[in-house]
């Protein structure tokens, strides 16, 4: 994605967005710098939401970067033209923000710096506990109580994303998960059955050696080795499923080179290097294009690529992860629209209110299920919608909605995360291209990450 989402990977379709967090040090240090000045306090704010103490038609105006390109962008700027006719007072500006959705962070940094933020951003859920230290962020933890927003409706790992020591910084933008998604063409080519349900990575590597044909350019499998955001967290789901964290309990000390990351490491390590059987993409943008092509057999993919798989007519399946002793565990990559503080009381309250507008369940429908992403709400599975959706991104819509329920455990969300990922997937690509082993790639890893932590 050339990146905007709704994800992170390949030549970017409306939906998709990049995930990768390719976050230079300077950017994380505009964040914290930024609390300290300009406006906004060293210690993010526990206000109270506004949302009965200002005049509700107090005229205000909003700008809102959307993260998103092509049909994404133009859809909520319609939602946005739709809000205002029924909303005189409300002028809400709407735009990208930047020409990715990674370099939206760096911008709000430096507009934290300047005084020049927006009021509503996309953003990945990586960055969210640097968001929420700002200084900068609204508390809707208040607004969200409330239960006409169905708050709890939402996937845990979501609504965990967007709460930064208690306070709710924003509300999820879209929810996923990781599941297997397959050519068919591919697999019937050298005569493989096709995935099912009951995988183990065994079966995986099995498959794709398998298929792969250096003399037709076939490979069985794809993987990122940019060291991005995108390479780690297709890793977790191994990890977790042979037992290990990546964090110690308290959260301070790395453990992600564990036995159980070792061992999740050399599968695909294995793969990589022993069978050759693993394309190696440097960029996180052609391994998927490669899978609709026909030039890889399968990949570790999400949602985002249903419309993709559509629209390019690929005769594909999906199905959950390989799983290690049964355990089919996946990944949740939530990310969010994070809401932020102007210390206007008129512009906070119409932020919210937007805000919670935007993300009903009525709304998001429009929103989400229209680019083939998971609705954010459980009870949007029944509207009509849904089914809609479900039937025109049939295969895999219906399974990445049910794969929620493999998404155990959320991914960090604490401060530091952002190098702590960039080290592992540094570590995970020297490893996949043979120049380490997992246990001195993750061991490293695991050190500079537990200092980025303290």
């Amino acid at each position: 994605m050339t990146t905007r989402r709704p994800a992170t990977m390949s030549t970017f379709t409306p939906w998709k967005i990049k995930r990768t967090a390719l976050i230079a040090s300077a950017a994380v240090m505009a964040l914290g710098l930024a609390a300290c000045s300009s406006g906004g306090s060293a210690t993010p704010s526990d206000a109270p939401s506004t949302s009965t103490s200002v005049d509700s038609n107090a005229p205000v105006s909003l700008t809102w970067w959307t993260g998103q390109t092509a049909d994404a962008e133009k859809l909520l700027e319609g939602l946005a033209a739709e809000y205002m006719k029924a909303h005189p007072n409300v002028t809400i500006k709407t735009s990208p923000g930047a020409p990715t959705t990674d370099d939206l962070k760096q911008k709000i940094a430096a507009g934290f710096v300047g005084g020049d933020y927006p009021d509503i951003s996309y953003a990945f859920g990586s960055w969210a506990t640097e968001l929420g230290m700002s200084g900068h962020t609204l508390n809707l933890a208040d607004r969200v109580a409330d239960p006409a927003v169905a708050w709890t409706e939402i996937p845990e790992a979501a609504r965990k994303t967007a709460t930064v020591e208690d306070r709710v910084i924003g509300v999820p933008a879209l929810v996923d998960n990781l599941g297997l998604i397959y050519n068919k063409k591919v697999f019937d080519a050298a005569g493989v059955s096709y995935p099912t349900n009951d995988w183990t990575w065994d079966d995986f590597r099995a498959a794709a050696k398998k298929m792969t044909d250096p003399a037709k350019g076939v490979f069985g499998s794809g993987f990122s080795v940019s060291g991005s955001e995108d390479t780690t967290w297709h890793f977790w789901p191994l990890l977790w499923q042979n037992g290990g964290s990546v964090l110690s309990e308290d959260g301070s000390t790395a453990t992600f080179n564990s036995d159980a990351g070792v061992k999740g490491l050399e599968t695909l390590r294995a793969m990589a290097v022993d069978d050759k059987s693993m394309y190696l993409d440097q960029t996180d943008e052609k391994y998927g294009p490669l899978l609709y092509d026909g030039k890889v057999g399968m990949i570790i993919g999400g949602p985002w690529q249903l419309y993709d798989l559509k629209t390019r007519n690929v005769d594909y399946g999906v199905t959950i992860l390989p799983g290690t002793n049964g355990d089919h565990q996946t990944v949740s990559g939530p990310d969010v629209w994070v809401a932020f503080d102007h210390n206007d009381a008129a512009r906070s309250k119409a932020t919210e209110d937007f805000l919670l507008w935007l993300t009903s369940a009525q709304v998001d429908e429009r929103w989400n299920l229209a680019y083939g992403n998971l609705p954010l709400r459980s009870s949007e599975s029944t509207s009509p919608a849904f089914q809609k959706w479900v039937t025109e991104y049939a295969p895999g819509a219906q399974t990445f909605f049910d794969n929620l329920q493999n998404a155990k455990t959320p991914r960090p969300t604490i401060e530091g995360y952002t190098e702590l990922s960039q080290y592992v997937g540094q570590a995970i690509a020297k490893v996949l291209q043979g120049q380490a082993t997992s246990k001195e790639a993750l061991d490293e890893a695991a050190s500079k990450s537990t200092d980025a932590l303290s």
